[in-house]
């Protein structure tokens, strides 16, 4: 198991949900519980998960709701995600930038941790507590890697700083 802190708090509903905690020196005390990821160019490549992401999903799942933004450009998406606990929302093809936003905002933004690639994720990344923008091999927009509170080169490189959540501390303390 990796080094997580982990707090309970109280769901909407009442039942005891787990978190991330990490105190940013100079950056911010982060509480985190929603963990919102694009899916193409992020989670997978050419429409199929990038191995090894599955693993680290369901880890961290424990940990945080793991929301899943995409158009599904290759429409396999939800298959691909299939045995993760997740949801999956397929978004409509206009306007998506707004609809992510729009959608970690209806969570509470600063709640969430977001990671994207695309230029349609600089919004959620930009609003959220903490934003990753992964590079990987679609690569990323310039923009959103200018809206991302961190930029790291793939997605488990971006997963495993939540696993392991010193590293934010190393990365972002001022």
């Amino acid at each position: 198991m990796y080094n997580m802190r982990r707090s309970a708090v109280s769901s909407p509903i009442g039942e005891p949900q787990q978190m991330i905690s990490v105190s940013v020196p100079g950056f911010k005390d982060l509480q985190l519980e929603y963990l919102v990821l694009d899916f193409n160019g992020t989670l997978a490549v050419d429409g199929y998960l990038i191995n090894g992401v599955s693993d680290r999903l369901k880890e961290l799942a424990a940990h945080l709701e793991v929301y899943v933004l995409t158009a599904d450009t290759f429409g396999q998406a939800r298959q691909e995600m299939d045995g993760i606990p997740c949801t999956v929302t397929i978004l409509p093809p206009d306007r998506q930038d707004i609809g992510k936003r729009q959608f970690i905002r209806n969570l509470g933004p600063e709640r969430c941790v977001c990671i994207g690639n695309g230029r349609n994720d600089r919004l959620m990344l930009r609003e959220a507590a903490l934003g990753i923008a992964v590079l990987q091999a679609e690569g990323a927009s310039a923009q959103t890697i200018l809206a991302a509170d961190v930029v790291v080169a793939t997605i488990h490189d971006a997963l495993d700083l939540l696993c392991r959540p010193l590293r934010l501390t190393a990365t972002l303390r001022s």
